[in-house]
C-alpha cells in the first residue's frame, strides 16, 4: 500500500484527494474564488480524516504543479512542500492541464463510448489569452504548454478530419471564436484533485520524484500585480 496525498490549486477551486496506490480512497473540493490560502489546510484534514488514514501513513504527497493562478499554485506548492519536510517524503508533481485531460479521458470518452480524438485543456489567462496544451489519446502530449491568445484564427491549420476536444475553465470564451469543423467543447471541466492519482501512480513507482527544496511551480508567464480599479487614486 502507498498511500499519497494530492493537491490541486491551480484554478479558483481547491480540492484534495487520497488515493492508494491509483484507487482513490477520499476527495473534497471547494470553490473558494482564489482564496486558497483560507482553505487548502483545512481541506487536507478533512480528507484525511475521510480517508482514514493518518499523515504518518503518506508515503508521498503530489501536487499540480501548473500552469494556472500564480497565487493559487503557490498556496499549493508550499503546503505540498511543508508536508513533505515534515514527514520527509517524496514530492511529485503533474501538469495542471494534464488533470483535466484524464478526466475527461476516463469520465466523457470513455464512461459515455464518445469518439476518440486529440484533448485541448484550456485554462483562463485573463482577456482572449489561455494556457493550453494538445494531448493524445494515451494521454502522451502532442503540442507543447503554451500561453495563447485566442483570435479567428486559433487551430485553423488543425486537421479537417481529427476531432479535437476542448474543455476546462479557458475554453467557454473560446467557444464562439473558434469555428474548425471538428471542434468539440465540453462543459464543466475544471482540474480536480481526484483525477491526479492515475497519473501520480506512475510516477511514484518509478521514483520520478521532484527536488523538495528547489521545486517550483510552474507559472509559464511571469506574475504581473494588478491594482483594483477602486484602490487608484481619484477613482470613483
Amino acid at each position: 500500500m502507498s498511500y499519497i496525498l494530492h493537491i490541486e490549486t491551480s484554478s479558483s477551486g481547491c480540492s484534495a484527494a487520497v488515493s492508494d496506490d491509483d484507487r482513490l480512497l477520499g476527495f473534497k473540493s471547494i470553490d473558494t474564488g482564489l482564496s486558497h490560502a483560507a482553505k487548502i489546510t483545512i481541506l487536507i484534514r478533512e480528507v484525511m480524516q475521510m480517508s482514514e488514514i493518518d499523515f504518518n501513513q503518506l508515503s508521498a504527497v503530489a501536487v499540480s504543479r501548473g500552469p494556472g493562478s500564480y497565487t493559487g499554485l503557490r498556496i499549493g506548492v508550499s503546503a505540498a512542500k511543508g508536508i513533505c519536510y515534515a514527514l520527509n517524503i517524496p514530492l511529485l508533481s503533474v501538469v495542471s492541464l494534464q488533470i483535466m485531460a484524464a478526466r475527461v479521458l476516463v469520465q466523457y470518452l470513455k464512461k459515455n463510448n464518445m469518439p476518440a480524438g486529440f484533448l485541448c485543456p484550456m485554462l483562463d489567462a485573463r482577456r482572449m489569452e489561455v494556457y493550453s496544451a494538445v494531448y493524445d489519446s494515451a494521454l502522451a502530449p502532442v503540442r507543447e504548454i503554451i500561453a495563447e491568445v485566442i483570435d479567428i484564427n486559433s487551430y485553423s491549420n488543425w486537421p479537417a478530419g481529427e476531432r479535437i476536444y476542448f474543455f476546462g475553465p479557458g475554453a467557454e470564451k473560446c467557444r464562439t471564436i473558434i469555428s474548425h469543423p471538428s471542434a468539440v467543447f465540453l462543459e464543466g471541466v475544471t482540474p480536480l484533485a481526484q483525477d491526479m492519482p492515475v497519473l501520480v501512480a506512475p510516477l511514484f513507482y518509478k521514483g520520478q520524484y521532484e527536488d523538495t527544496g528547489y521545486f517550483e511551480p510552474y507559472y509559464l508567464k511571469d506574475f504581473i500585480a494588478t491594482i483594483p480599479r477602486k484602490n487608484i487614486i481619484g477613482h470613483k
